[in-house]
């Protein structure tokens, strides 16, 4: 589970420090200047989150969350390569195979670095997958992505026109037991 509240060290016996948090959350406070228009107080924050996420890979190599938050900041500074290659370095390290959960998370970081960096095909594909699993939600706790989401998040702005993510965004009917008032009842006459 993603603990958003890790506290770490810089060295012993130093005190506590909010650690790689302070990086993520200035990734969101440039997220939040970019959609308010503010580019290039948005472009100052994704910097400064950079050099302030970069240190902690070092001593985290394996943290793919870490990792993730890198590949959007790298996403938001327009350095596309670098976004992939950190995403893609994500996925390897908890393919959705091994960890069903959490697997899933770095997916839905590549959905959202493909969908900024003009790669829709690559979007849909990761967004077409996690719609059909249940997982942990990447940028929020335990919420994943669902239709209705997707309606609303800006990172998908790019692909608001695609037939095929348009689609994706549509509520599926629900089924005889789940529009059921009395579902448990239909139960009892199967």
């Amino acid at each position: 589970m993603r603990d958003w509240l890790l506290f770490s060290i810089n060295r012993p016996g130093a005190p506590l420090t909010l650690g790689s948090i302070t990086g993520e959350l200035r990734f969101y406070l440039g997220w939040a200047q970019q959609v308010a228009g503010d580019h290039t107080a948005a472009q100052e924050s994704w910097r400064q989150a950079g050099s302030e996420l970069e240190p902690f890979l070092e001593e985290q190599p394996e943290n793919f969350s870490l990792v993730g938050d890198l590949a959007l900041t790298s996403v938001g500074l327009g350095d596309k390569p670098a976004a992939f290659k950190l995403i893609e370095r994500a996925m390897a390290m908890i393919p959705i195979e091994k960890d069903a959960v959490q697997g899933p998370i770095p997916i839905e970081i590549l959905a959202r670095v493909s969908a900024q960096m003009g790669e829709p095909d690559r979007a849909v594909a990761a967004l077409e997958k996690l719609l059909s699993i249940p997982y942990d939600g990447a940028l929020a706790q335990n919420v994943p992505l669902t239709p209705a989401l997707l309606r609303l998040d800006p990172m998908f702005d790019p692909l608001r026109n695609d037939p095929r993510f348009q689609r994706l965004c549509e509520d599926k009917p629900k089924s005889t037991w789940e529009s059921s008032s009395s579902a448990p009842d239909a139960a009892q006459n199967l």
